[in-house]
């Protein structure tokens, strides 16, 4: 029993998100300051106490993101609120209208400071960053400085996948809807926030709080953190796994769960024949094969309810159900173009693209086309690599772990 106790790795401490490193040793940065927070439900320590609440007596008004400040609405425009709790003004950066969205700049000027916490999920589409991106040019032309507590990102840190979004133009009318960065970027908020100061030259004076304790090679499961939806349609890890690729799919005219606890997770539609297209990626190329590794495709029939994407409510879906075996080899964004490839081999039109969605989604009109002209699943993603290199020497700078 010595000599397995004398063997045995000590065990690693939860990892502390940035609040709880905030409040331990970096308080200065907002003590005796009018504090602006841009949160939501993620913003919260290990037991549950969130940032506002924390920061009591510092925060004057709150901003929120997508999915409001409690993180369950799941619609295209979201009013101004008050929070129940304090009394606080909150002003939604997610409206329908631009002139909507910068009105609720004007809050900036009450504040001393900016300060971000959100949970990010590890994809591009993921509007948050951008979002927090959009907050942090407005408050550096007031010359506001900037604070991010930083969270672990759920993906873990150390792979980066799919295709590389261009740089948007300058987004002075409403929030961009992504950053210029692959659709796995393999980074934290605060990375993303580092890199977005100076890709879209945003010039904020800006400062992150790590998460303690964090290491790149860790996924969401191994940090001791509880799981905190970030959104309605992110149930768990599982489903965050698969996002990068299935939300593609989004797209599409297939469902990819919303309404199900299987959002993400699974994919299907009235005319999707199972058994055809599980077929169809058994005797594919090499190369399908080889961008399935670390998950199994199987069949599945889900019933969406009240999605909050209007696909086939009510109705019984024939799908296809992905499983995560080997996160660490798994490509969620060569799957999802093996997927697209297979059930266009098999439905040919009955597979359709909403253009303007899909290819927002896919960073232009690329993707598509060569799936509608049937280009080889290996070619696509082959074209992608020399940006993903590029990419990933840029994004050596701005890692913190």
């Amino acid at each position: 029993m010595l000599g397995l106790l004398a063997c045995a790795a000590p065990a690693r401490a939860p990892v502390r998100p940035g609040i709880e490193v905030l409040l331990a040793d970096s308080l200065a940065l907002v003590a005796h300051r009018r504090v602006g927070l841009l949160t939501n439900q993620t913003g919260v320590d290990r037991a549950g106490r969130r940032d506002v609440d924390l920061l009591r007596g510092m925060v004057t008004v709150l901003f929120s993101p997508e999915h409001g400040f409690a993180g369950t609405a799941d619609r295209p425009d979201l009013p101004d609120a008050t929070d129940s709790t304090t009394g606080l003004p909150i002003y939604s950066l997610y409206r329908a209208t631009p002139a909507a969205a910068r009105a609720a700049l004007a809050a900036l000027d009450g504040v001393d400071v900016l300060v971000v916490d959100l949970q990010d999920i590890g994809a591009r589409y993921y509007t948050y960053a951008a979002t927090a991106a959009w907050l942090m040019r407005a408050a550096a032309r007031r010359h506001k400085p900037v604070v991010v507590l930083d969270r672990p990102d759920p993906l873990g840190g150390l792979l980066v996948q799919g295709n590389v979004a261009p740089a948007p133009p300058p987004a002075d009318s409403g929030p961009p809807a992504f950053l210029p960065v692959p659709m796995r970027p393999g980074m934290t908020i605060g990375e993303l926030l580092r890199f977005a100061n100076d890709a879209l030259g945003i010039g904020a004076r800006l400062t992150v709080v790590p998460a303690a304790g964090w290491r790149r090679a860790m996924f969401y499961d191994e940090t001791g953190l509880p799981w905190v939806r970030p959104s309605p349609n992110m149930p768990d890890l599982e489903s965050a796994m698969h996002y990068p690729g299935v939300c593609l799919f989004e797209g599409t005219n297939l469902s990819v769960g919303r309404g199900t606890p299987l959002a993400f997770q699974v994919v299907g539609a009235p005319w999707l024949d199972t058994a055809a297209v599980l077929a169809a990626l058994r005797r594919g190329a090499p190369g399908w094969r080889a961008a399935l590794r670390g998950v199994t495709v199987s069949g599945a029939v889900f019933v969406p309810r009240a999605p909050s994407d209007g696909k086939y409510d009510g109705v019984p879906l024939p799908g296809l159900r992905l499983r995560v075996t080997d996160r660490r080899r798994y490509d969620p964004t060569k799957a999802a173009v093996v997927l697209l490839a297979a059930l266009r081999a098999v439905h040919g039109d009955a597979l359709r693209f909403r253009a303007e969605h899909f290819d927002r989604l896919a960073a232009g009109p690329a993707l598509r086309e060569a799936l509608l002209a049937g280009r080889p699943p290996a070619e696509i993603w082959g074209a992608w690599t020399p940006a993903l290199a590029a990419f990933a020497r840029t994004r050596a700078r701005y890692l913190l772990y």
